[in-house]
């Protein structure tokens, strides 16, 4: 069945339509990952957006159900030029157009996901309407889209507590990845993951030995109430470490700035320079937004890492006060691992 994407500018893609029916409006994202749509699919940091894969082929080894991050789709819809209708993996349950429908998330396939892209890296990331009936869509709608409050509607209702370490970590759950918690259960933490609307006094009532802040999806800025919430937690003197979105929202309690990004950073190949040594690490990344360098206080924080493409932030290390945060995905959901040395760093303040 034919449908269609049509973006806020009027630009018309006829493709076909898989997974669940329906049209659906959202912010047209791209992202360059070759493999890892698994874990791509169900980042929560993707609420709001329609996912477009630069790769051809999606969906070559199936449905793995143990290697999902969150428990739901994070993507409102998903876009690629192919999906492949028969899966070979031996850990595969079923095949990508299953798995959407099962999850009513709309898909579309066969256009030039490319050519999409290239639109979006000229004119920047703009909304857009999956639809059935073109000849009905409002454009004035679409242009004015917006996910509102993405990160309650992500994050958990209730406290839970994974892992038996001897670190006892409080981890603010913004639509976290997973693996994030693994990393810190893998080196003898007891992980209590928060609701992102927590109170002070409820994240303190575990006594806890430190403090995580987790991804997660939509403008930081919107996120008033939590950023009132971290800089009650930082006069504690708490270990803490943010990843994207947590990272932003440590440099918004400090009073920095954010900005939206032409594009964004979306994919598992994003170059970061570590500024302590030099070296270059690639990353796992999923943001629209950036900590604005000019807005940096020299004399608060110091830049840990910038991205090696177009220079923007990509860490900070609090001075006088054991806190640091970064802006891609050490955890390496899917890949590279590169960086997880820094789960071992915020360890050691732990033990500090």
């Amino acid at each position: 069945m034919n449908k269609y994407l049509i973006l806020e500018n009027g630009m018309t893609f006829k493709g076909e339509g898989f997974g669940a029916p329906g049209d659906v409006t959202a912010e047209i994202v791209f992202t360059t990952a070759m493999t890892g749509y698994l874990e791509t699919l169900t980042d929560k940091s993707y609420a709001g957006q329609a996912i477009v894969q630069t790769f051809p082929l999606i969906g070559n080894y199936g449905i793995i159900p143990e290697d999902v991050e969150s428990n739901m789709i994070g993507t409102s819809a998903y876009i690629v030029r192919e999906w492949c209708d028969h899966p070979s993996n031996f850990r595969s349950t079923r095949d990508l157009d299953t798995y959407l429908k099962s999850r009513g998330i709309v898909g579309l396939c066969k256009i030039d996901t490319r050519a999409l892209t290239r639109v979006l890296r000229e004119h920047g990331t703009m909304n857009g309407i999956i639809t059935d009936n073109p000849s009905k869509v409002d454009l004035s709608l679409v242009k004015s889209y917006k996910c509102e409050n993405p990160v309650s509607h992500v994050s958990t209702k209730e406290m839970y507590v994974e892992g038996t370490g001897s670190h006892k970590v409080a981890l603010l759950d913004f639509g976290m990845k997973e693996n994030i918690c693994r990393c810190l259960t893998d080196r003898d933490c007891t992980v209590y993951v928060f609701p992102s609307n927590s109170t002070v006094d409820e994240i303190l009532s575990v006594n806890p030995d430190g403090i995580f802040l987790s991804n997660g999806p939509g403008d930081p800025q919107d996120n008033v109430e939590i950023i009132e919430t971290i800089k009650k937690l930082l006069t504690y003197n708490y270990p803490m470490m943010g990843i994207c979105l947590g990272h932003q929202l440590l440099a918004l309690a400090h009073g920095f700035n954010t900005s939206k990004l032409k594009y964004g950073h979306r994919g598992a190949n994003q170059p970061v320079r570590y500024l302590e040594t030099g070296r270059t690490f690639i990353s796992s990344q999923n943001h629209g937004y950036a900590v604005v360098n000019d807005s940096i206080d020299k004399a608060i924080a110091e830049p840990l890492f910038e991205n090696v493409n177009d220079g923007t932030n990509e860490g900070l290390k609090y001075l006088n006060k054991p806190v640091f945060s970064v802006q891609f995905h050490p955890e390496a959901c899917a890949g590279p691992k590169d960086t997880s040395f820094l789960f071992d760093q915020f360890i050691d303040y732990l033990n500090k």
